[in-house]
């Protein structure tokens, strides 16, 4: 997306169905932000912390010592 309105972006951005949203930018992928898709591109996410669900699984352990 390419404008210098700023309050359209954030009025638009919501609405637009897609994992990533460039904005007067495109294909930067950072480390530190989760990137991934919505619908037939793809579920889940990589990058930042929000991927540690999809690749780890929760586990309980109690133990009377």
């Amino acid at each position: 997306m390419w404008t210098n309105d700023l309050s359209k972006v954030l009025n638009y951005v919501p609405r637009i169905e897609a994992g990533t949203v460039w904005v007067n930018m495109h294909t930067l992928l950072d480390p530190a932000v989760p990137f991934g898709g919505i619908k037939e591109s793809g579920i889940g996410r990589e990058f930042g912390s929000a991927f540690i669900n999809d690749y780890t699984e929760l586990k309980s352990i109690i133990i009377r010592h």
